[in-house]
C-alpha cells in the first residue's frame, strides 16, 4: 500500500514539473524560430510561470529581444540569483541593461562574465558591448567605472570677458571695461578623475554612488586667478519596473575659483526613464539645487529648480546613429532679495552620435538657453536678458581595454541686451583617459 502511494506520488510529480515546464518550452521554440514578439506574447499570457528558472530565463530573452528590455532584465535577474554562473543568462542580462541604458550595470554584469572566461566568441561579444559602452559614456557621461584622465587644451576666454573694451551701459554711457575683463586666451591643462559603484540589492533595485573632479590649470602664470575645480558627488536608488526606471538621488557640487570656495550646491534629483522600445527612450528629470556662495557673492544665493525632457533614438544603419534631443525650464528664487541676480530660464539641446568604426566615436550637438533675469539692475536700470547658443562636438578613439583618447571642441557665444554680457568662446582640448579594471 506504501509502495503504491510512492509511485502514485512520483507520477503525480512529474506530471506537474511537465506541465510546468511546457510553457518554457513553448516560449524557447518560438525563440529558435526567430520569433522574439511571439516568444514575449506567449510569455506574457503565462505570467504565473514567472518565478520558475526555465521560464525567466527564455521569457527574459524575449522580452529584451522584443523591445521590452524593462521586463527581461527582471526575469533574468531572478534567474541569475538561482545560477550565478549559467555564462549565457549572464550575457543576456548585460544585454538588457545595455538596452535601458544603465551602462555602469551592464559594465559590471560584463566584467563580471569575463572573469568567468567564457568562450571566445561570447568573450569577443563582450569586448564589443564594453567598447560601445565606453564610446556611449564618452559622449554623455563621465561616469562608468573608475578613471584617470589628464588633457591639454586652448580657451579664447579664461575669465569670461567681453570682446572688445569698449562697450555702452545704460545710464553710463560709454565704458572702458578693465583689462581682466576682457577676454583674454590661454592654454591649460586639464586633469580629472572619477569613479562609479552600483550594487544591487533585490532584482530591480539597485543602490549607486559617483564623484567626479575636473580641475583646470592656465598656463600663464597671471591667469592662475582663473583656475578653476568642479567637483561632485552623488548617491541614490535605481528602480526598475517592467519599461520604467526611477533613480532618485542626492548630490553636493562644489565650485573653485584659482582653487578657493566659490559656490556649494547640495541638492536632489528625480528622474524617469521609460523604454519605449529596444531603441527608443523618454526621460523626464527633476533637479533642486540650494546655491551658496563664498562671501565676497552672497547676494547671487539662490535656490534653483528645474525639469528636463529627453528623449533618444538609435538606429540600425551603418555607423550606429543615435539621435537625442532634449527641453528644459528652470527658475532662480534669490535667498538674499537680490532679484536682478537670479532668472528664469528655459532652452534645449539636439544632437547626434555615430560610431563610423569599431573603437571610433563622434558625437555633435547645439545647445540654446535663454535667460530672463527677474529685476532690474540697481545701477543700470535695465532688466537682462541672455541668448546662449554652443556648439559642440567630440572624438573618441579607444585604443585598448583601459586607455582611450578624446579630442573636444565647444564654441559658444552669450548675447546679451546689456553689452557687458555679450561673451564669446571657444575651447578645444585633447584628453587621454585611463580606466582601471
Amino acid at each position: 500500500m506504501r509502495m503504491r502511494g510512492v509511485v502514485v506520488a512520483a507520477c503525480m510529480l512529474a506530471l506537474a514539473q511537465t506541465l510546468y515546464a511546457a510553457p518554457a518550452d513553448d516560449v524557447q521554440a518560438l525563440l529558435e524560430k526567430g520569433d522574439a514578439t511571439g516568444a514575449y506574447e506567449l510569455g506574457r499570457k503565462n505570467r504565473d510561470q514567472l518565478g520558475n528558472p526555465a521560464f525567466d530565463f527564455y521569457f527574459g530573452i524575449a522580452a529584451i529581444d522584443a523591445g521590452h528590455a524593462g521586463e527581461g532584465v527582471l526575469a533574468l535577474e531572478r534567474y541569475v540569483l538561482t545560477f550565478p554562473d549559467n555564462v549565457s543568462a549572464r550575457l543576456q542580462l548585460a544585454r538588457g541593461y545595455f538596452a535601458l541604458g544603465e551602462d555602469a550595470r551592464a559594465r559590471q554584469e560584463f566584467e563580471a562574465l569575463r572573469a568567468l572566461q567564457p568562450p571566445p566568441d561570447v568573450t569577443a561579444a563582450v569586448d564589443r558591448f564594453l567598447d560601445a559602452i565606453r564610446l556611449r559614456e564618452a559622449r554623455y557621461t563621465t561616469s562608468g567605472g573608475v578613471y584617470v584622465e589628464v588633457g591639454v587644451g586652448y580657451d579664447s576666454n579664461v575669465n569670461g570677458g567681453v570682446a572688445n573694451a569698449n562697450i555702452f551701459l545704460p545710464n553710463l554711457g560709454p565704458v572702458i571695461v578693465a583689462q581682466n575683463g576682457t577676454r583674454i586666451h590661454d592654454g591649460f591643462t586639464n586633469l580629472a578623475a572619477g569613479g562609479y559603484v552600483s550594487y544591487p540589492v533585490a532584482p530591480g533595485i539597485a543602490l549607486f554612488g559617483n564623484a567626479q573632479a575636473d580641475a583646470r590649470f592656465n598656463w600663464d602664470g597671471p591667469n592662475s586667478i582663473f583656475d578653476t575645480g568642479n567637483y561632485n558627488l552623488a548617491g541614490g536608488v535605481s528602480v526598475l519596473r517592467d519599461k520604467h526606471l526611477f533613480r532618485f538621488g542626492l548630490n553636493y557640487n562644489e565650485l573653485t575659483l584659482d582653487a578657493k570656495h566659490l559656490r556649494g550646491a547640495p541638492g536632489a534629483s528625480a528622474e524617469w526613464n521609460y523604454q519605449i522600445d529596444e531603441r527608443q527612450a523618454l526621460t523626464l528629470g527633476a533637479q533642486y539645487a540650494d546655491f551658496r556662495y563664498n562671501d565676497a557673492n552672497r547676494p547671487r544665493d539662490a535656490q534653483f529648480y528645474g525639469v528636463v525632457l529627453a528623449y533618444r533614438r538609435a538606429f540600425n544603419y551603418a555607423w550606429q546613429p543615435t539621435l537625442f534631443a532634449s527641453v528644459n525650464a528652470g527658475t532662480e528664487d534669490s535667498t538674499e532679495n537680490r532679484e536682478d541676480l537670479v532668472r528664469d530660464l528655459w532652452g534645449g539641446r539636439i544632437g547626434a552620435s555615430f560610431t563610423p568604426a569599431a573603437k571610433l566615436g563622434v558625437a555633435f550637438g547645439y545647445t540654446y538657453t535663454r535667460s530672463d533675469y527677474k529685476a532690474a539692475d540697481a545701477i543700470l536700470g535695465v532688466t537682462r536678458k541672455d541668448d546662449y547658443h554652443a556648439f559642440d562636438a567630440v572624438l573618441t578613439y579607444l585604443y585598448s581595454r583601459n586607455l582611450s583618447f578624446r579630442a573636444e571642441m565647444l564654441v559658444s557665444r552669450n548675447n546679451s541686451n546689456i553689452d557687458l554680457f555679450e561673451i564669446p568662446r571657444e575651447i578645444y582640448a585633447i584628453k587621454a583617459r585611463y580606466e582601471f579594471k
